[in-house]
C-alpha cells in the first residue's frame, strides 16, 4: 500500500508539472483515455469481464454533452454531467441484457450492442452523421470560471481525471472490490459464500460505463468535437490494448498504457496507417515477454526484491 501512495503523488506530480514541458492538450488526451482505461479495467481487471463494446459509453457522453453545450448552451458542468448520465443509463440498459452471460458471450453481445449504438449515431440527425458536432463551445465552468483558456482546462480536466482515478481507488479497496475480486477468481465459490454475483457485475459494468462515460463528456469539450471515431469498434478495442499494455489488474496500469499508446500515435502519426502495424506488433512483443504488462512486470520485480 505503501508504494501505491508513493506511485499516487509522482503521478499526480507527472501530470500537475508536465503541461510546463508539453503541449497541454496533449497531455489532456492522455489523461481522458486514462481515466477511459481505468475504468475499463475495473470491469475485466477486477471484475474478470471482457466487454468489447466500451467505446459505446465513451462515444455517447460525447454525443450528448457536444450537443447539450452547443444547441442547449448548457454550462460546461452540467453539460457533462448530462453525458455522464446517459452513459449510466446506458450501462444499466445494457447491463440488464449482458451481464448474465459470461467469457465470449458477454463479449460479443456487448460488441453487437456497440455496434447497434454506433449505426444509430450514424444516422440520428442531432449527430451530423460522419461530420460529427463540431465547434462546441467550451464556455464557463460555475460561470466564472472561463474554460477557454488552455491553463485553466487543462488543471478542469486534471481535476476531473484525478477525481475519477481516486474513486476507482476506493471502490478497489473496498469491501465491495474485495467481492468482485473473488469472483474473478472463483465465481462459484463466491456463490457458496452467499454472494449474488450477478449483482456484484452489474454494478461494476454501470460503474465502468459511468466513468468511460465522463471521460467522453471531458474529452468533448477538450477537442470541442464528439464525433463516430468515439464510438467505434476500433476504440473498445484500443482500450483493451492500452489497459493490457500498461498491466491488468493494476491500479496505475492503465494509467501507463493510455500514456504509451497515445504517445505513440502522436509522433507515429506520419506512418499513417502503419500505426496500427506497429502497435499490434508492440502489444504482441508486449503480451510474448511482458505478460503482466510494464506496471505489472514493476510490481513483481517489487515484490521479489523485497
Amino acid at each position: 500500500m505503501r508504494h501505491q501512495r508513493i506511485a499516487f503523488v509522482v503521478m499526480v506530480a507527472f501530470f500537475a508539472a508536465v503541461p510546463l514541458l508539453v503541449y497541454p492538450v496533449f497531455m489532456m488526451k492522455v489523461m481522458c483515455f486514462a481515466l477511459f482505461a481505468c475504468a475499463f479495467n475495473l470491469l475485466i481487471g477486477f471484475g474478470g469481464l471482457l466487454s468489447f463494446g466500451h467505446a459505446m459509453f465513451l462515444g455517447t457522453a460525447g454525443y450528448i454533452t457536444a450537443h447539450a453545450a452547443k444547441e442547449w448552451g448548457l454550462a460546461p458542468e452540467l453539460a457533462i454531467l448530462l453525458g455522464t448520465a446517459a452513459a449510466f443509463g446506458l450501462g444499466v440498459v445494457t447491463g440488464l441484457l449482458a451481464i448474465r452471460r459470461q467469457g465470449i458471450y458477454f463479449a460479443m453481445i456487448t460488441l453487437a450492442l456497440a455496434q447497434m449504438i454506433y449505426f444509430f449515431y450514424l444516422q440520428a440527425p442531432f449527430t451530423h452523421g460522419e461530420d460529427g458536432i463540431q465547434a462546441v463551445p467550451r464556455g464557463r465552468l460555475f460561470g466564472f470560471i472561463d474554460l477557454s483558456n488552455i491553463t485553466v482546462m487543462y488543471y478542469t480536466v486534471f481535476t476531473v481525471f484525478i477525481a475519477g482515478f481516486l474513486l476507482i481507488w476506493r471502490v478497489i479497496h473496498s469491501p465491495f472490490g474485495q467481492v468482485l475480486k473473488a469472483i474473478r477468481e472463483n465465481e462459484a465459490r463466491a456463490i457458496s459464500l452467499g454472494y449474488d454475483t450477478t449483482h456484484y457485475k452489474f454494478m461494476a459494468f454501470v460503474l465502468s460505463a459511468t466513468l468511460a462515460g465522463l471521460a467522453g463528456a471531458t474529452k468533448a469539450l477538450v477537442f470541442q468535437l464528439a464525433s463516430l471515431t468515439d464510438v467505434h469498434w476500433t476504440m473498445s478495442g484500443e482500450v483493451v490494448l492500452m489497459t493490457l499494455l500498461g498491466g491488468l489488474g493494476t491500479i496505475f496500469g492503465p494509467v501507463v498504457g493510455a500514456l504509451v499508446i497515445i504517445t505513440m500515435e502522436n509522433y507515429l502519426a506520419q506512418l499513417g496507417a502503419w500505426v496500427t502495424i506497429v502497435q499490434g506488433i508492440i502489444f504482441v512483443v508486449c503480451v510474448l515477454t511482458f505478460r503482466r504488462g510494464v506496471v505489472g512486470e514493476i510490481a513483481h520485480f517489487i515484490k521479489k526484491t523485497l
